[in-house]
């Protein structure tokens, strides 16, 4: 394991070091980790602190500060903060149908139930904060075969369209439920990529231009996040370390096709963790306050029995692209959690803040199928930093 700090440590940060490292080598010894990074910063970057374990590929680099790694579904912290910046500057109204920007030949019949088609009463908003109802065009499993996701960890990569991910969501699936009313008191969530693909359909289509350069105006050039990039599409400003492998269980997994075609960023820990400084101090939008609509409302999803399950449940909520995760009580009887809000991604990946303990947390174990290993650690990890007088 090697751990970077970012200023001279002290007797306290060498202790704090210590059970960092502890805590890491521990993650790393589980079942089918083959590397990890882990990140973590205070808020007045007093405490500044990156370790790494594991190799980074399967010929022996190992994992490095700088390496970068697949964020996964982290990037859905991006592609909201970008419909917001969309709608800061009045190109896009969050409570507009999604009809207003796209096509009828894409989104025509997406979303019927019950013989009714509620298509056109989704909105913008609906697919923020994943209320639409809208089947999981990668998730869900069609009433015949495979779901997509299965079929690419049993078949091989593949790439896809999102003409073709939306046949399949009207043709193949099932919604779950009606889109949401936004006036009532409780709102039922269900996390799907639909709603994120169908964001990413909206970006390109109000900006006119690809979702990379629409990153790279919005977000990568005025953060200076200059090693982090779409794979497939564009390179990152300055060059970088060979990216982290991706797993499979034990087995690598070389998806590249894939990769690009779910839009999802390859990041490192510095970028993820000044992406997250400037989105939590208001400093990403036009408008600080704009911030606080990500987290205006939060949604709990529903428990789930399937221990096979990719997707976000219980006791997780949801605002508008962000998530904010706690352990209740019961469960952590030593310790109470407080709680963190940011992102999670299917591959094991996380990014949080912890307002309770003013804490930036950034990570990932790169692996497919540990997709819940971020609710398991973090929880351990804010336990270690506030065993530590600040």
């Amino acid at each position: 394991m090697k751990a970077m700090w970012a200023s001279q440590p002290t007797e306290g940060s060498d202790v704090l070091g210590r059970r960092l490292q502890d805590l890491l080598d521990r993650l790393v010894a589980r079942k089918g980790i083959k590397h990890a990074i882990v990140a973590v910063e205070r808020g007045d970057r007093s405490l500044r602190w990156i370790g790494t374990a594991g190799e980074a590929n399967p010929g022996g680099e190992p994992m490095r500060a700088d390496t970068p790694f697949f964020i996964a579904s982290v990037t859905k912290l991006h592609i909201a903060s970008v419909i917001l910046k969309l709608h800061e500057r009045d190109r896009l109204g969050l409570d507009e149908p999604i009809a207003t920007y796209l096509p009828r030949t894409l989104i025509g019949g997406l979303h019927q139930l019950g013989g009714v088609d509620y298509t056109n009463t989704i909105t913008v908003r609906h697919l923020l904060g994943h209320t639409s109802g809208l089947a999981d065009c990668l998730e869900d499993r069609p009433r015949r075969g495979r779901s997509m996701m299965e079929r690419l960890f049993h078949e091989g990569d593949m790439s896809w369209s999102i003409d073709e991910l939306a046949r399949i969501v009207r043709d193949e699936l099932t919604p779950h439920f009606p889109p949401q009313p936004t006036e009532a008191q409780r709102q039922k969530p269900r996390y799907s990529e639909t709603n994120y693909q169908l964001l990413i359909a909206i970006i390109e289509a109000v900006a006119a231009q690809p979702l990379h350069e629409v990153f790279e105006q919005m977000l990568f050039g005025p953060l200076d996040l200059r090693r982090t990039y779409l794979p497939g599409r564009s390179q990152p400003f300055e060059p970088t370390p060979r990216q982290a492998t991706l797993w499979l269980d034990n087995q690598p997994l070389n998806v590249p096709l894939a990769i690009r075609s779910s839009g999802d960023l390859y990041s490192t820990a510095d970028d993820t963790l000044a992406f997250l400084r400037a989105l939590i101090r208001g400093e990403l939008f036009d408008d600080p306050a704009t911030l606080s609509l990500m987290q205006q409302r939060w949604n709990r999803f529903g428990f789930s029995l399937n221990p096979a399950q990719r997707s976000p449940s219980w006791p997780i909520e949801y605002g508008l692209g962000m998530m904010r995760f706690r352990l209740p009580r019961v469960l952590t009887p030593l310790y109470a959690m407080p709680a963190v809000v940011g992102h999670t991604g299917s591959t094991g990946s996380w990014l949080f803040h912890c307002p309770q303990l003013d804490l930036l947390l950034s990570g990932t174990v790169d692996q497919v199928t540990a997709g819940a290993v971020p609710y398991r650690f973090v929880p351990k990890l804010l336990r270690v930093l506030d065993s530590i007088p600040h």
